[in-house]
């Protein structure tokens, strides 16, 4: 078998840095590998649904967002699968069969799930009368890892190219897998996490010095974003507190516009854009020491972003004007994605031992047996 990627993104919004430096740049770089025999990035909208039934519209209007996103970043729809995941059916069926094989105590302790509920302010003991928006969590919600299980598996990925945050997510899925396959038959395929190489896109912080850039925190720089709107996004970041004059020495762990440095900077931008110092590491030193300025860090960072995102947005605007193009090539990598879909949940079926039509051994063998009794 060879080896198979699947990764995706909720449409709730426009993708951001945090997605980009994550996953989104990693999986064009596989694409252009040609290590892997296929590829399928997913718009997650029926899990997007879960914390968002009661706003359809903004989940069905984000899909050309992200879509555009994914295009305008270099995923290349003749080399990877783009599809959507609430046009693909047997994904709900494999998800039906797999709450079978997970426990409610085994959801509760994920860690994954526990983080996402605060996050998305969900109440676990909210009354009748709470007057918060969210009360209770919607089992849709609950039973998201099942759900990813159900998306990986469908597609016999070997890989999910991810951040750390999701290890927990793909722990379970290992679980799930391992459980089905000891309970019925090897069918499904063990998937292993691809995180980035980058320690610093591991989780790339917000603007404002949070520990994850998040739309719902409103600390996120998008890929959409125009080199203005980049640029006074980059001059309002979180720096040192304590770094109240040039002349004070500046701390760089926890500082966001070095850990976007990190993320993003290459030897290169220096003798483009800050010929003074031959790399990274002298600039902050220079920090540390002090008599480094954090207006001329940022505007150093301003760059190599707006470097990184003309292309993509150049990319962008030229799919902007072909939509109904965008959309007849999500239309197309969903039937194609279902094909496939179809074809595991036919295994799957087969060695549950539910596919009583399919199984004309079975049926003769009755027959024969009630023939007998006669």
């Amino acid at each position: 078998m060879g080896k198979i990627i699947l990764t995706g993104d909720r449409p709730t919004g426009r993708l951001h840095l945090g997605h980009y430096v994550g996953s989104l740049r990693r999986r064009v770089e596989l694409q252009e590998s040609g290590l892997f025999d296929r590829i399928y990035i997913m718009i997650a909208d029926a899990q997007a649904l879960t914390d968002n039934a009661d706003n359809p519209e903004k989940v069905r209007q984000n899909i050309i967002e992200v879509a555009l996103d994914y295009l305008s970043a270099g995923l290349d729809p003749s080399k990877s699968v783009l599809f959507i995941q609430s046009q693909i059916p047997e994904l709900c069926e494999l998800a039906f069969y797999y709450m079978n094989l997970v426990t409610v105590q085994r959801l509760q302790r994920n860690p994954t799930v526990k983080a996402e509920i605060g996050l998305r302010g969900f109440s676990e003991n909210a009354s009748e009368g709470d007057t918060q928006q969210r009360q209770g969590i919607p089992t849709g919600f609950f039973t998201y890892p099942i759900s990813q299980a159900a998306d990986i598996t469908a597609f016999k990925a070997t890989t999910v190219p991810a951040g750390e945050d999701q290890e927990p997510m793909i722990e379970q899925t290992r679980e799930i897998v391992h459980k089905f396959n000891s309970t019925y038959d090897e069918v499904l395929v063990e998937p292993e996490i691809l995180l980035p190489d980058n320690a610093a896109c591991m989780r790339l912080p917000g603007t404002d010095g949070k520990a994850k850039m998040s739309k719902s925190l409103g600390n996120c720089i998008y890929l959409s974003d125009t080199a203005d709107e980049v640029k006074k996004k980059v001059m309002g970041m979180y720096t040192d507190p304590d770094h109240l004059r040039v002349e004070d020495p500046g701390k760089v762990e926890g500082n966001t516009v070095f850990t976007y440095l990190d993320a993003f900077c290459r030897p290169e931008h220096f003798e483009k854009y800050l010929p003074d110092y031959p790399s990274l590491d002298e600039l902050k030193a220079h920090y540390q020491r002090g008599g480094l300025g954090d207006v001329k860090v940022k505007k150093f960072l301003i760059k190599v972003l707006n470097e990184t995102l003309d292309p993509i947005r150049e990319r962008r605007k030229y799919y902007e004007g072909r939509i109904r193009e965008v959309y007849t090539i999500l239309e197309q990598g969903s039937m194609e994605a279902r094909k496939t879909a179809s074809q595991t949940l036919s295994e799957v079926r087969q060695a549950m031992r539910i596919n009583y039509f399919e199984d004309r051994d079975l049926i003769e063998e009755q027959a024969r047996n009630f023939a007998a009794r006669q």
